[in-house]
């Protein structure tokens, strides 16, 4: 059996990941679908100081509140969630097994997500 940890991008929840998650459930793996915290129906906890690092902060203390201690979890970053996937795997690497970048940013030690988007979005923001 494997851990599997999926992380949605900043405009879904954990819920985009239902069909994959229930066919590694129906194979016997344990799998988490995360949804972070001001984002879809997490909307309402939304607020300034909501960020990166409160999003890094959900999945470190899911694993911890519901994986076993062992390392080998499978962390799945889409989209935005591939930049909250480097700052678990930062983290906690001893307990991730492999990291998986799904469509998603992937930023290099010291690179925020404003530095990953091309001028055009920057420029809008």
């Amino acid at each position: 059996m494997t851990d599997y940890v999926l992380i949605p991008g900043a405009c879904h929840g954990g819920w985009c990941f239902d069909d994959l998650a229930q066919a590694l459930r129906t194979a016997g793996h344990n799998v988490l679908t995360l949804t972070l915290t001001g984002v879809a129906e997490r909307a309402h906890l939304a607020h300034a100081g909501v960020n990166l690092d409160t999003h890094v902060d959900d999945v470190v203390a899911a694993m911890a509140a519901e994986l076993a201690p062992s390392a080998g979890a499978v962390l799945v970053g889409h989209s935005y969630g591939g930049m909250v996937a480097t700052g678990v795997a930062d983290r906690v690497a001893d307990r991730i097994s492999h990291l998986v970048y799904l469509d998603a940013f992937v930023p290099r030690d010291g690179q925020s997500l404003f530095d990953l988007q091309g001028p055009e979005h920057r420029a809008r923001v």
